[in-house]
């Protein structure tokens, strides 16, 4: 099973009335169920029936510097974030993950910790306290499908309650000969670029099915410079990618080493200039025009 492109209905409940109190998620036709919670508000999310059934969780925060998480699995997720709260005080915030009708067993559990793990490992957007990725269990082949049929669906609901740290960001890299083009798109896709002498920064892009994508070898700066570091996304992004290692640091810039896909213009020039920037404005197209002339036109 494949939820492809299809367009999906996602059910956000804010408990609280508030986005950063606790929210659960879902999807229709979907069994799973997803509770968010700050530490601040851990008492009255565990308090939640959904929270005391089988299922995995994820802690997120940070730890010396950096954004961190850790994964696990219990057959009461409640109880089990009982004991890290009293044992690890470095993550802010919980997500856990279960069913709606108590489907999930203690193999599927550790199944699903298990490729969580793979998949945020791969990723590399946080640095993850488990270290190595624990075995799976030895389910039925129809077993491990249901799973991984599950997964899809965990994979969609988490970016949209804002966490990010299973999204891959890497593409495949544009050759200048147009090789690979027919792999990427029927046609020759727009190009941007960004050259500026001011912090010696040069960066090309395409404008790929909607998403701004980096091309690697594309420079950026060394270190988020924005004084709105505690509030941006865009910091925290700069620093998934570095810690992802498609950001390398290179002499006085870093390096894309994969070519990286941002939602927007914005995003992107963000990220190259460490800052937030204007992207309609900053990215060019090699005739000179601003990305905002460009899609003016388009429109």
């Amino acid at each position: 099973m494949s939820i492809g492109k299809k367009g999906r209905s996602l059910e956000l409940f804010f408990v609280d009335g508030r986005p950063e109190g606790i929210v659960t998620a879902g999807v229709f036709n979907w069994a799973g169920h997803v509770l968010v919670t700050p530490r601040a508000r851990l008492k009255e999310a565990l308090e939640r029936p959904s929270s005391r059934l089988t299922g995995v969780y994820i802690l997120v925060g940070e730890k010396n510097g950096k954004l961190f998480a850790y994964i696990g699995e219990a057959e009461n997720v409640a109880n089990r974030i009982k004991i890290h709260g009293a044992k690890k005080d470095w993550w802010t915030s919980a997500f856990l993950v279960t069913s709606s009708d108590n489907s999930l067993n203690k193999a599927h559990a550790k199944y699903l910790e298990a490729r969580l793990v793979e998949e945020a490992l791969k990723v590399g957007a946080m640095s993850l306290e488990n270290g190595n990725a624990p075995p799976k269990p030895g389910l039925s082949e129809s077993g491990a499908a249901n799973m991984e049929a599950f997964l899809e669906f965990v994979f969609l609901v988490l970016p949209a309650v804002r966490l990010d740290m299973f999204v891959q960001h890497a593409r495949p890299t544009i050759q200048k000969n147009g090789n690979n083009l027919d792999k990427v798109l029927p046609s020759d896709p727009q190009k941007f670029l960004i050259n500026t002498q001011k912090h010696n920064l040069k960066a090309e892009a395409f404008l790929i099915d909607g998403e701004f994508v980096v091309q690697a070898g594309s420079q950026a700066r060394l270190v988020w410079m924005g004084k709105e570091r505690s509030t941006s996304g865009y910091a925290k992004l700069h620093e998934q990618l570095i810690q992802s290692r498609i950001l390398q640091p290179s002499g006085k810039h870093c390096i894309f080493t994969e070519s990286c896909a941002f939602n927007s213009a914005s995003a992107a020039a963000a990220i190259v200039y460490g800052r937030q920037t204007q992207g309609p404005a900053a990215w060019k197209t090699p005739e000179g025009k601003t990305y905002k002339q460009w899609e003016a036109e388009q429109l």
